[in-house]
C-alpha cells in the first residue's frame, strides 16, 4: 500500500454529488461499503490477475450512504495492488472439490495487499486520478 498526499483528505461532499462526477473519472463505490463510510476505487492498471487500484476513504459525517445529502469526509486516499485466481480454485476448502459439481466463483485473493513495484510511478498516476476528482469538489 503507498499512502498518497492530497489535498482531498478533510475536503467533504455530498454522497449524491460524488455519485454523478466519480463515474467519468472513473471511480466506483467499492462493493464493502458501510452506512456509515466507504471507498471509492478506481482502477489504474490490471494484467494477469493483478490489479492496481487508487482508492479514497471518506466517513459519513451527517445521514446515511443510502441518501444522495449523506455528507461525505474524505480520508488519505492510498494505492493498493490485489493479486487474484486466474482459473479454478480447486483447494479441499472449494466447492469445486466438495463433489457437488458447483465452483466457487468467490474466491479468496491471493494477496489482498500485494507488493508494488515502480511506486513512484503509481504514487504520480494515483496523485493525478485524485486531483480530477478533487477538481470537481474543490
Amino acid at each position: 500500500m503507498i499512502k498518497l498526499k492530497s489535498e482531498i483528505e478533510g475536503k467533504r461532499a455530498y454522497f449524491g454529488q460524488m455519485q454523478k462526477l466519480c463515474k467519468p473519472c472513473g471511480y466506483t463505490l467499492c462493493g464493502s461499503w458501510e452506512y456509515d463510510g466507504g471507498f471509492y476505487d478506481s482502477l489504474l492498471w490490471r494484467e494477469n490477475g493483478e490489479s492496481i487500484y487508487v482508492r479514497i476513504p471518506f466517513h459519513v459525517v451527517e445521514g446515511g450512504l443510502d441518501s444522495p445529502n449523506a455528507l461525505l469526509e474524505f480520508g488519505i486516499p492510498f494505492v493498493i495492488k490485489h493479486v487474484v485466481h486466474i482459473g479454478l480454485d480447486r483447494d479441499e476448502d472449494s466447492l469445486f472439490s466438495t463433489g457437488s459439481g458447483l465452483v466457487n466463483q468467490f474466491q479468496d485473493p491471493l494477496d489482498k495487499d500485494g507488493q508494488i513495484h515502480r511506486k513512484n510511478q503509481w504514487e504520480e498516476a494515483g496523485e493525478q486520478s485524485i486531483n480530477q476528482v478533487l477538481s470537481y469538489i474543490s
